[in-house]
């Protein structure tokens, strides 16, 4: 089961990229009178298995694994959004960047059924990051200098990467921002 807000989104998508869309527009514009300015979304590797589908977007996805479903759903959203950001900020000297802090130990697994548990927090302890080496890629893109000329891109252990197809789609990705601000109130 996919847990739901009290407004009735998906919990997961609302907190990884409403609530991230909402305070990047409520930000807006600070960053471009504070130019130069970066935005830069933790997004996910789990990307890759996201299906974003424009009707439905923010309600539950349907499927035998609806909480991780939902996971990838909104990590793909923050790959759109940093493209989708990125292009309608061109030439303010406000830029946008999509991260994978790779796999990181932290409260990922809350929701996994208690008999999943025994299974993946073991593996977290043994194979994945700690919080310190998860921010370095999300710290890389805050303060490298150059990257400007990257802004939407996506990069995974402080390199440029390519994102799958489906996170490169530049008409999902204005469908995204256009269904996203209808979501939080920004749009009719």
């Amino acid at each position: 089961v996919c847990p739901i807000s009290s407004d009735g989104f998906s919990l997961t998508f609302q907190v990884n990229h409403l609530g991230h869309f909402l305070l990047t527009q409520l930000l807006l514009e600070r960053l471009q009178s504070s130019a130069p300015s970066r935005v830069v979304i933790v997004a996910s590797a789990a990307h890759r298995a996201g299906r974003l589908r424009p009707a439905a977007l923010g309600r539950a996805p349907p499927g035998p694994l609806p909480t991780f479903q939902g996971y990838c759903d909104s990590k793909l959203a923050n790959v759109l959004h940093a493209r989708e950001l990125a292009t309608r900020l061109q030439g303010t000297q406000v830029t946008s960047y999509a991260v994978h802090p790779g796999f990181v130990n932290t409260e990922l697994f809350r929701h996994l059924p208690l008999w999943l548990k025994p299974l993946f927090v073991p593996l977290a302890w043994l194979f994945f990051r700690d919080a310190a080496e998860g921010a370095e890629t999300s710290l890389f893109c805050a303060t490298q200098e150059g990257l400007e000329r990257f802004s939407g891109r996506y990069f995974a252990d402080c390199r440029l990467q390519e994102p799958w197809p489906q996170a490169r789609d530049d008409t999902m990705a204005r469908e995204l921002w256009e269904a996203s601000e209808r979501l939080v109130g920004l749009a009719p």
